[in-house]
């Protein structure tokens, strides 16, 4: 049986691909729950210093698997939409909150559930033919998967009315000028190594200081700046007690490139 998540490790790099590629990687209860459970495991693991979150062959993701969900919309009882609390939220809540940089490979199509998931990425890199579609209202749904909270703060309020409730797809360039890509690479078979290079430069770097800068900007997004105070202050105490911040200044010091360990 082929596995609906391929995990590799590269270093300190975990490269999660969905792979379900005759289905655009759409997402179906096997996929959900191995994408959940892997993230919940990489949280706690050290050797874990960044995420690249990649889906195989030519597109990201589709989003919910709708063959899948006819059956569910089909049987009787129940509520159809359970796996938003059972999978969809768990996962996005994972991935926004996840203690080490995420980054995504999104070549090909990112629609509904699928690109609300690049969304919850730290860096999001596309190539040529990356599409993002809103794909919701189309099915006469709302957002999921934290697309109502991130979309605002990539493109803006009144943008993401327009890409939520006119469906219509974004193409690769307007994606980039939106925010919506963080980097846009000319060759869509350079997607998936520039994430990948992107992810380790990132694990080489203070990976307990970007885990703070994350949850900082969680904070100060919602909050005040009495918050955005509170959570630096915390920030900086936990930060200033690593390995990595002291040897770091005693490199700068001494004119040296600091080596960063995550701890």
């Amino acid at each position: 049986m082929t596995e609906p998540l391929l995990v590799d490790r590269t270093d300190a790099v975990v490269t999660l691909t969905l792979n379900r590629p005759t289905a655009m990687n759409s997402l179906d209860v096997a996929l959900k729950e191995a994408l959940r459970d892997t993230l919940a495991e990489l949280e706690s693991d050290r050797s874990c210093r960044a995420v690249v979150l990649a889906g195989a062959g030519g597109s990201f993701s589709a989003g919910q698997d709708l063959r899948e969900h006819v059956q569910t919309l089909q049987a009787a009882g129940g509520d159809p939409l359970h796996t938003v609390s059972a999978h969809y939220n768990p996962i996005a809540a994972r991935l926004a909150n996840l203690p080490k940089p995420v980054v995504a490979a999104v070549r090909g199509m990112a629609a509904g559930a699928g690109a609300s998931l690049a969304f919850l990425a730290d860096f999001r890199i596309g190539g040529p033919r990356t599409k993002f579609l809103m794909a919701f209202a189309g099915v006469g749904l709302a957002a999921d998967t934290g697309a109502s909270w991130t979309l605002p703060r990539l493109v803006g309020h009144a943008k993401a009315v327009e890409l939520l409730m006119l469906a219509e797809p974004v193409g690769a360039e307007e994606a980039a000028r939106l925010g919506l890509l963080t980097r846009l690479v000319a060759d869509d078979e350079q997607v998936l190594p520039a994430a990948q290079e992107l992810a380790a430069r990132l694990a080489a770097g203070p990976t307990v200081a970007y885990g703070a800068i994350k949850r900082q900007l969680s904070i100060a997004d919602a909050g005040t700046l009495a918050d955005a105070l509170a959570a630096e202050a915390q920030a900086q105490s936990i930060c200033g007690g690593t390995t990595d911040h002291k040897a770091a200044t005693m490199a700068f010091v001494n004119k040296q490139k600091p080596v960063f360990e995550g701890r």
